[in-house]
């Protein structure tokens, strides 16, 4: 069973849905990047979205492009996310870890070697905002090949005729997209994302995570009612960019300032 299926089976059995973190990799800096992804699982998160830092992120907002520029001034490349995950793995195995990004860098990268790369480093899947069904079975087999789960987005857009190209090349979970637009925008609405589940569990047997615009426990609470995950982003990603700037070069207390906050939201699980 893969870390993505044993999760969900565990959260399953504790009758409560998970938290999914997302960081973006070497913000603000490598060093501190690494301690706060080293924290996360003991402050509460069930699952790690970690960022790959690209130029041009179309589906984020401001909080999540600055992430990304932050990271870029260190040249952070995809073989410097491996390294830090592989060290990740020495005292974590457990924590599933999803890649989200891009698919230029993974074009220019290789698909085969990257899929090799990333599984040897200890990721378990991948989410590739601007790469559809459709034009995915250029890298599908790579990923397969090595175990590697291919997660897509699903929106408030997505039509009932829709969803079942998305759902017969999805693995390991279904991210819903809870708020048009961009991360960090929006506030998603509890109501609005009840009915969107409903909708996907008639089409989808996977577990079903929500994202975009959840930035409390309270709204994690409120979200987590109806979903098996609940993914907060860009709350996190403001909270790094903000004890950056007040502790600058003070990387243990960067990540104890995020590893209380991601405490604060995993406590609307409980």
């Amino acid at each position: 069973m893969s870390r993505i299926a044993a999760r969900f089976t565990a959260l399953k059995t504790q009758g409560r849905s998970g938290l999914v973190t997302f960081i973006t990799a070497g913000d603000p800096d490598m060093a501190t990047f690494q301690k706060i992804l080293g924290g996360l699982a003991i402050a509460g998160a069930d699952i790690i979205e970690v960022g790959m830092p690209f130029s041009d992120p179309m589906a984020d907002g401001p909080s999540i492009q600055m992430s990304s520029q932050r990271a870029l001034k260190h040249d952070i490349a995809l073989k410097d996310i491996f390294s830090a995950i592989a060290t990740f793995r020495k005292t974590d195995n457990q924590t599933p870890i999803v890649l989200m990004g891009y698919y230029n860098p993974i074009y220019r990268y290789g698909g085969e070697r990257f899929s090799q790369d990333a599984s040897a480093a200890g990721v378990d899947g991948m989410i590739i905002v601007d790469l559809p069904p459709e034009e995915a079975d250029e890298l599908l087999p790579h990923l397969n090949a090595h175990r590697l789960n291919l997660i897509f987005l699903t929106a408030p857009t997505s039509s009932d005729v829709r969803l079942p190209t998305i759902v017969n090349k999805a693995s390991g979970f279904i991210y819903h997209v809870a708020v048009t637009g961009v991360t960090g925008t929006k506030s998603a609405d509890a109501d609005v994302v009840k009915e969107d589940v409903a909708r996907l569990r008639r089409h989808i047997k996977l577990p079903i995570a929500v994202g975009f615009g959840i930035k409390s426990a309270a709204q994690v609470k409120a979200i987590a009612v109806h979903a098996d995950a609940v993914v907060v982003g860009s709350a996190i990603v403001d909270v790094i960019a903000e004890s950056a700037r007040k502790h600058p070069s003070a990387p243990d207390t960067i990540a104890a300032g995020v590893h209380a906050f991601v405490k604060d939201l995993a406590s609307g699980l409980k």
